[in-house]
This record gives C-alpha cells, sequence and structure tokens, in this order.
C-alpha cells in the first residue's frame, strides 16, 4: 500500500512515516515547514515541503495510487500557543476540508483524521482528576476556544464525507502524546517536554528554580508516543470509525509529573509557580472502555518510562546545543 501522512514533518507524523517503512509501506510526507526542519527526515520518502491549506496543493500531494491519508497536519502546539493563537489554529479547518475534497476527487476512500481531547465538553473538566472523558462527552458541544473548535468541526466533516459519499474515514482523539523527537522549546512544547527542558537546563547550569504555568495541581493523562502509533495504526486498518479516545487513563499532576522527573533526573528543583500563565483545563484524562473493547488496545507503556525516554532524548539534545554554542539559552 501507498500511504500518504501530512504533517510527516511534525512530531507524530515523523514517529507514524518510520513505523509504517518499518511494516513495509510506501510513503508519501508532505508537510508545511522546509524539509530541514522536520523532525525526521526519512530519504526512502517522496518529501514534499507544501501549504496544505490550499486545495491545489492537497490535488497535487493526492496521488490517484494513494491507498489512504493520515491527516496530522494542522497549527498546533502547547497550551500558550493554542491560547494566544486561537485564529490560527481554527485556520487549520482548511487543511482537513481541502484533503477530504482532494481524497474525493482522487477516489482516496481511506482517510485519517487526528482529532484531540481538546474537543471535549470544558464543562465536564472544572476539577482535578476528573473521571475519563467518554467518547459521548463531546456534547453537547463546548470544547476549547479556536484549536478544540477546530477539531470538532473537522470531525463531523469527516463523518459526513462518510455518511454521504462513503468514504472510510476515521477519527481519533488523541490525548497529550508525548515522547522524542518532536518540539521541547519555542513555545509550541508540551507540559512533558516542557518540564523534561527546565530540569535539564537547570541541572546543566546548577541552578534550582523552574518556573511552572498556575498552581502544578492541574491534573491530565499522557501517553507515549510509541503507544499512539500502535493505536493509530490498529484504528487506521480496522472497521472502526471513531470518533475513539487515544489516550492514557493514569492521571497525575503536574507537580506530581515534575516528581517523576526529578527522580529520571537524579535533580531537585524548586517550583515557582506563576498563576498569570495560561493552563487549560482543570482535569481531563481519556476513557478508553471504547478502544479496548473495539481494538483490544491498552497502553503499554507506564507515563514514568515515556518521561525516562523523553528526558534522555532532550538531554542529549540540550547537552549537544551547550557543547556546540558558547552560549545557548530555551525561551
Amino acid at each position: 500500500m501507498k500511504i500518504l501522512v501530512t504533517g510527516a514533518g511534525g512530531f507524530i507524523g515523523g514517529h507514524l512515516v518510520k513505523r509504517l517503512l518499518h511494516l513495509g509501506y510506501e510513503v508519501k510526507c508532505a508537510d508545511v515547514k522546509p524539509v530541514d526542519l522536520w523532525f525526521q527526515v526519512h530519504e526512502q520518502c517522496e518529501n514534499i515541503s507544501i501549504d496544505l491549506q490550499l486545495y491545489e496543493n492537497c490535488l497535487k500531494v493526492v496521488d490517484k495510487d494513494i491507498d489512504g491519508v493520515l491527516n496530522m497536519a494542522c497549527n498546533m502546539g502547547g497550551i500558550g500557543f493554542i491560547e494566544w493563537n486561537k485564529a490560527k489554529c481554527m485556520i487549520s479547518v482548511l487543511i482537513n476540508t481541502h484533503m477530504l475534497l482532494a481524497c474525493r476527487e482522487k477516489n482516496v476512500s481511506k482517510y485519517f483524521f487526528s482529532s484531540s481531547a481538546c474537543a471535549y465538553n470544558k464543562d465536564l473538566q472544572n476539577e482535578n482528576f476528573i473521571s475519563g472523558l467518554k467518547e459521548k462527552d463531546a456534547y453537547p458541544a463546548n470544547p476549547e476556544d479556536g484549536y478544540g473548535w477546530e477539531k470538532l468541526f473537522s470531525e463531523r466533516m469527516c463523518r459526513h464525507f462518510n455518511e454521504d459519499f462513503g468514504m472510510d474515514t476515521k477519527v481519533a482523539r488523541y490525548h497529550n502524546i508525548f515522547g522524542p523527537y518532536g518540539t521541547f522549546d519555542g513555545g509550541r512544547e508540551k507540559s512533558p517536554a516542557a518540564l523534561c527542558r527546565k530540569i535539564v537546563q537547570a541541572k546543566i547550569e546548577n541552578k534550582k528554580d523552574i518556573e511552572v504555568w498556575g498552581d502544578g495541581e492541574q491534573s491530565r493523562s499522557f501517553l507515549y508516543i510509541d503507544d499512539c502509533v500502535d493505536a493509530t495504526l490498529l484504528l487506521f486498518n480496522s472497521d472502526i470509525t471513531g470518533p475513539i479516545n487515544i489516550g492514557s487513563e493514569e492521571q497525575v499532576s503536574i507537580n506530581e509529573m515534575i516528581s517523576m522527573i526529578e527522580k529520571i533526573s537524579d535533580y531537585e528543583v524548586n517550583k515557582v509557580y506563576n498563576t498569570n500563565m495560561p493552563v487549560g483545563v482543570r482535569g481531563r484524562s481519556s476513557d478508553n472502555e471504547l478502544i479496548l473493547k473495539s481494538l483490544k488496545w491498552q497502553p503499554k507503556l507506564t507515563l514514568s518510562q515515556g518521561l525516562d525516554k523523553t528526558y534522555e532524548w532532550i538531554y542529549d539534545s540540550i547537552k549537544n546545543r551547550y557543547n556546540h554554542t558558547s552560549v545557548f539559552r530555551v525561551s
């Protein structure tokens, strides 16, 4: 099979391409970033830098010999980015819209859309350590402004392309995916990568204080990237359409995650709380009943095991920067 992966230069997209190649697929890769800025570049693929917000560009990348599309492309980041860039996040709806239209035009019937737990009703997430969110909890609709609305709207479009045109659309709601070969600085990073980076830098510079957004008691569940790829491909090759949760049920507070990283790094820090920064909903976690029943899938790695791998990669990346520059600072 030949698979097109959009957003292939991003975090999840890069890992998906690697796995698909390992499984013997032919893979075509597209991303808006210049290829030399992709997190992972696989030379055996056709790698294209192109803006998929434009319909004519979607038509260019969707060949008639494409058997399926994994659409991972969107403008997104951690809570700071999505809170401060709501219009940019909303504009990503053009990517899904035009990719669906291009697939229909080229008779590509198998299509995966990467949605997010940000599509869930915010009113159900006002407490720490909430019960896991079930797929039905997205309605009545009240998702996170900007990014969440774009995801929910795009989910509906996939549903209607399935109903009206017979396209085999798959929708997964990702819950805080993390791991190596992704953003850990610059403003788009998510909390596991951000906290690993802060503790790595504190350790290297022999400092104690790290900034923590909010009071650190907000809770989440986090899923390691390898488990995410496993579940994604199971869904893609199944008869399930979704939406379906791909996440972990292991909830922690941000403070608890910092303690885990301190243990991994063998370095204790002093948490300096900044309550003026965005933190998103108070609590969020995945309910995995549906995916366990439908696909017999559950995570293999604990949060601590995933953090261990992520911390090691970020430590090596930052140490390498220190060794090759006279001054190194990350925002």
